[in-house]
């Protein structure tokens, strides 16, 4: 995994834009987005065109992983 060096929602970043709530980074390629309650809901857009199937919180002291298939926190 190669993990994007940001502290901003890339995505976002490219539409200009600066409003995204909480970042996610996918655990199989290391891509940053923002979360569901961001406005453009990047890091779900991600899994739905890679199929990439866990995320976990890019935010300073959260640990936790959500797995899309299973639509659970692992």
């Amino acid at each position: 995994m190669t993990a994007d060096a940001t502290d901003e929602c890339p995505d976002c970043a490219a539409l200009g834009e600066r409003h995204w709530v909480h970042l996610r980074q996918c655990l199989t390629c290391g891509h940053v987005a923002c979360c569901d309650s961001s406005p453009h809901r990047h890091a779900t857009a991600h899994h739905g065109a890679s199929g990439h199937p866990v995320m976990r919180s890019h935010e300073p002291g959260e640990s936790w992983r959500w797995c899309y298939p299973d639509n659970r926190l692992v």
